[in-house]
């Protein structure tokens, strides 16, 4: 039978439930175990897909077109469990489900309640995901117990424990235990309160993985297991990681959290085999090169907008034992104060993606910048968009040229709404989403990069180049080196003349993992690499053309 480990978090929210999860996962798979990851998430709308990312962080994007949770980027990049639309459930989508069922009659005339239909329909959500193939099921509940969303969600996974039984299921609760500098002391009596609200519930946790940023002494930890009835090997510490994220999983492994899971619910597996994540942690503790990225974006200052971008960037630079150093750029700064003076010195120059008008004229600004200086470039979606409105303008020589998106009458509409979407009003799913397969053109960056003619990528999009402006930006040196298989919809451009000049339709961050790095953010960070190292033998050779702009 499928085991079950439920992970709930205490105290405050944004602890890190979704990295520890993904932690857990990895863990249980290097001991040879079939994991799958799920989180329930406690907003009422049916996914994040129409949130702002100032409230929500970035809408992370599957094979299958779903639309969910950041956090499942995490299960992602960490475990290698398949993640379908069946690994991120909403209120919303919950209600959603059981008041059709109950415009279909499926109640017989009933009273549609919390309890038992919307728990009903939370166990049978946790149920889909679990199958023969599958040993563990780890399923994190969004928000922090004690609010009043979650509810529903605490008690259908109460319910699930007694339906599958004990040893099949196991309640790990993720706690903040707080160090009072003036009073030089760890606290825990938040963790004992936040325990005892999950205890009311009827919820005892069997592991406690208590976020600090000190140690926690053998006598705190006695006292947590005290007073929130644990036992004292199961109160696991996970202290803050400053170095990086990727220690994460290691750390937990040096509490023997995995033994402990093993042992509660009663798995066998070989012994971890934790070389990949070794190898990661020597790159990212030994580089030979250290390079800066500018990330120029319409969400800069919020860190979890462009999540998988600062991630994929910190893949490429393992795979290349470098270091990169990422600037958020508000690209609303740039319209401000110019390109040059924001972005003089950085070795590449990337445009992730975006809706809406505001911060454009910045990102293109950027964009010319970096063409004309030869600084590595690097465009996703709305990037790849702005650049081909840049090319546009200050290459081919089109009027005004632009999106519709942002100006329905430009003379020269280069990017325009794909045909699909012309009678779409719905905004929630109704994208070009999911896996989209591509055709690459040989003697390419893309087709070196990638080392195949044909790729899959995750798109998430309602505009595409206008082809009819093909010809014109071909004859100026416009390369298109990535095409969807019927030739009708470029996925992929770039400048052959500039040493890294390439933007893409789709999100590659996406598809991006510590342990394997996305080979279009690798070429771009080695191009970066280069040019780093280009500046320092010029300036080694010639103090004086340090600052020199390179022309490309």
């Amino acid at each position: 039978m499928t085991k079950h480990i439920f992970v709930t978090g205490g105290v405050v929210s944004s602890i890190g439930k979704g990295l520890t999860s993904a932690s857990i996962g990895m863990l249980l798979e290097s001991r040879g175990l079939k994991v799958r990851m799920q989180k329930l998430d406690p907003y009422i709308n049916v996914d994040p897909g129409t949130m702002s990312p100032y409230q929500h962080g970035e809408v992370y994007v599957l094979d299958d077109g779903s639309e969910t949770d950041l956090d499942l980027g995490h299960y992602e990049r960490f475990t290698s469990g398949p993640l379908t639309r069946d690994s991120n459930y909403t209120t919303g989508q919950i209600y959603l489900r059981v008041i059709e069922k109950e415009r279909r009659g499926q109640f017989l005339g009933k009273t549609v309640q919390v309890i038992p239909h919307i728990t009903n329909e939370i166990k049978e959500a946790i149920s889909r995901v679990a199958d023969s193939n599958t040993d563990v099921v780890i399923t994190e509940i969004g928000g922090t117990v004690g609010d009043i969303e979650s509810l529903p969600f605490l008690e259908s996974i109460r319910q699930f424990r007694q339906d599958v039984g004990r040893d099949n299921c196991l309640f790990i609760h993720l706690t903040l235990v707080p160090y009072l500098k003036a009073a030089a002391e760890i606290k825990t009596k938040p963790t004992q309160h936040s325990v005892g609200q999950l205890r009311q519930i009827g919820i005892q946790p069997d592991i406690l993985i208590c976020r600090c940023e000190q140690s926690i002494s053998r006598e705190e930890r006695e006292k947590i297991a005290l007073f929130c009835n644990v036992e004292l090997d199961a109160v696991i510490e996970e202290l803050d990681k400053d170095f990086s994220i990727y220690e994460v999983p290691l750390s937990l492994r040096n509490n023997r959290l995995d033994e402990l899971i093993m042992k509660r619910l009663h798995l066998s597996g070989h012994a971890p085999n934790l070389d990949a994540w070794d190898n990661i942690m020597y790159s990212l503790r030994n580089p030979k090169h250290e390079i800066s990225i500018a990330v120029v974006g319409k969400y800069a200052e919020h860190k979890d907008a462009y999540k998988s971008i600062y991630e994929s960037l910190d893949h490429a630079g393992i795979s290349q034992f470098c270091q990169t150093r990422i600037a958020r750029i508000q690209s609303s700064d740039i319209e401000e104060e110019g390109a040059e003076r924001i972005l003089a010195g950085y070795d590449g120059i990337l445009i992730p993606g975006g809706f809406g008008e505001r911060g454009v004229a910045g990102k293109i600004q950027a964009i010319r910048y970096a063409r004309e200086r030869g600084i590595p470039f690097f465009g996703i979606c709305l990037g790849m968009q702005c650049a081909a409105i840049e090319f546009g303008r200050n290459v081919v020589g089109l009027e005004r040229a632009q999106s519709t998106e942002f100006d329905k009458d430009t003379p020269n509409p280069v990017i325009c709404l794909l045909d699909e979407q012309r009678n779409v009003t719905n905004l929630g799913g109704t994208m070009r989403l999911g896996a989209q397969p591509c055709s690459l053109v040989p003697e390419t960056i893309a087709y070196t990069a990638y080392k195949s003619s044909s790729v899959t990528e995750r798109h998430r999009h309602r505009y595409e180049f206008n082809n009819v402006y093909r010809t014109q930006f071909e004859a100026h040196g416009m390369k298109f080196s990535g095409l969807s298989p019927d030739g009708q919809l470029v996925e992929i451009i770039e400048l052959p003349e500039h040493p890294f000049f390439l933007a893409v339709q789709f999100h590659p961050e996406f598809k991006s993992k510590p342990t394997c790095a996305h080979p279009l953010f690798s070429a771009f960070v080695a191009a970066a690499i280069q040019r780093h190292d280009g500046r320092k033998s010029r300036a080694a050779s010639s103090p004086s053309m340090e600052n020199t702009p390179v022309s490309g």
